[in-house]
């Protein structure tokens, strides 16, 4: 009798062992991949290829797609919706980069 006992708390135990990595599992397959982000600090001296990865877009990018990925990174970090204004500042120094326009002079 005991050992009836014991065999069913063991199948039991795995089942429910098993139950819960099948659930981990889907949870970590449907969870969204996250980017990684540019790990170091800016430059003293903002460069193209700083302003492309600040953007997120190629060094190369037409006008269009370097307003767009422009308005898309400010919505994300305006002062006015939670954001940073030292941030904001690097993404439009970014913007004027990649578009050739005269650097803005940093107001920090």
């Amino acid at each position: 009798m005991a050992t009836t006992l014991i065999a069913g708390l063991t199948v039991g135990a795995a089942a429910y062992a098993g139950k819960l990595a099948i659930e981990m599992t889907m949870k970590m397959r449907a969870a969204p991949r996250l980017r990684q982000f540019y790990k170091d600090g800016f430059q003293p001296q903002m460069n193209r290829r700083e302003a492309s990865m600040i953007l997120g877009v190629r060094e190369s990018a037409g006008e269009e797609r370097i307003k767009e990925a422009h308005i898309r990174v400010m919505k994300a970090n305006h002062p006015d919706l939670g954001g940073s204004s030292y941030i904001a500042e690097k993404v439009n120094e970014a913007k004027d980069m990649l578009l050739g326009k005269k650097n803005r002079s940093s107001v920090f």
